[in-house]
């Protein structure tokens, strides 16, 4: 496989830049902040933890909570992963042989294409920005082929903040229905869209051959945790992708399942703070891009906490983020990162992050410099 470019970039850059303005996750809190949304009950139990090893499906009481955000969901369709990246490799392996073919959408987060090029032949199929970055479900038909296994979808999506319309959901649905295809839905910013009602069902509750993947790290803010899951009906795939954690985690840290117990347990607290948060600052996101329109063409995403602005100034968008990361300390994603081997990815866009709570300083950090170097 080749370097995940993501990861490999921010090694560079995530701790070492003043402003990071490109974060995926929504602002996170403390270890104290977390534990005072605990009851009593649970606050004991984190203290008197015993730090031995845990089960491999994760904590029967964990997988109880999670089961609870779904409509469907018993605790054994639960399968818990040290964060969505151990989840999105286990059912990849685990769903894909090499005679297989899969289909997913671009951009995307690269796990979602790179983890099946390594496995089996895999087309792409884009959203559209001049459809608000849908999908067309009439392509994706057209991309099926007779060993077509998978199907890949993000929404709301990262890195164009899109959120598929339900009509177009069911449709896909029904597809792969049709077609006996398995469907990997990545969820991870479930609940915090810009409106509830664009709000689109868990695959797993709605598909036999559906898997949901989400994590306390994106929506929830809690990415320290490193605690990820999968919701699937199907006991098989459950069964075979427990016995590949065997040779990754084999089992998720004791102190994180306990403070995600609190956390969803008390998880309409932290989305509602959460939206808000997003709220105010896509307002003020807004107003900064309004003040440049001759460089930037931007327009608030559905869901999630990142967005992806087109970049209309001199030179290209890569050595525009090369420059202001370097000279201002602002970190923006660059599109090189999202460059796709199945099909061409915007060269004049980049990924901006607004889910965290100093975004007032990065936009003065960034103004500044657009204005120095007008």
């Amino acid at each position: 496989m080749r370097d995940f470019t993501l990861e490999t970039f921010f090694s560079k850059w995530e701790f070492a830049a003043r402003y990071h303005m490109t974060a995926s996750d929504m602002q996170s809190m403390s270890v104290s902040e977390l534990l005072a949304l605990a009851d009593q009950d649970d606050r004991e139990a984190f203290d008197k933890l015993h730090l031995g090893y845990t089960e491999t499906w994760g904590a029967p009481d964990l997988r109880a909570e999670i089961a609870k955000t779904y409509d469907r969901a018993e605790p054994d369709d639960i399968l818990c992963f040290a964060g969505a990246e151990e989840g999105i490799y286990i059912a990849m392996k685990v769903l894909l042989e090499p005679d297989d073919h899969a289909i997913v959408v671009v951009p995307n987060y690269q796990a979602a294409e790179t983890l099946p090029l390594s496995i089996c032949a895999v087309s792409g199929v884009p959203l559209d920005a001049g459809d608000n970055w849908s999908l067309d479900i009439a392509a994706v038909r057209a991309a099926i082929r007779p060993n077509t296994r998978l199907i890949s979808i993000n929404f709301p999506n990262n890195p164009t903040g899109a959120v598929l319309e339900r009509s177009r959901f069911d449709a896909l649905v029904a597809l792969c229905r049709e077609h006996g295809i398995w469907l990997f839905s990545d969820e991870v910013y479930r609940g915090v869209e810009r409106e509830e009602s664009l709000r689109l069902p868990q695959v797993g509750d709605v598909y036999e051959r559906g898997l949901s993947l989400n994590v306390m790290s994106k929506a929830y803010g809690l990415p320290g945790l490193r605690i990820g899951w999968i919701m699937t009906r199907d006991r098989e795939i459950r069964s075979r992708m427990e016995r590949y954690k065997h040779y990754l985690s084999i089992c998720n840290s004791a102190p994180s399942e306990r403070l995600s117990l609190i956390a969803l347990k008390a998880r309409d607290k932290i989305l509602a703070r959460n939206r808000v948060l997003l709220a105010e600052n896509a307002l003020k996101l807004g107003n900064f891009f309004a003040e440049f329109p001759d460089l930037f063409d931007w327009r608030q995403p559905e869901g999630g906490c990142v967005g992806y602005p087109r970049y209309k100034g001199p030179g290209s968008t890569d050595d525009f983020c090369e420059k202001l990361v370097s000279e201002s300390g602002v970190l923006l994603l660059p599109p090189h990162i999202y460059h796709s081997e199945l099909l061409p990815t915007p060269s004049d866009r980049f990924r901006v992050g607004f889910g965290r709570a100093n975004i007032d300083e990065g936009l003065s950090a960034f103004r500044a410099w657009l204005r120095r170097n007008g």
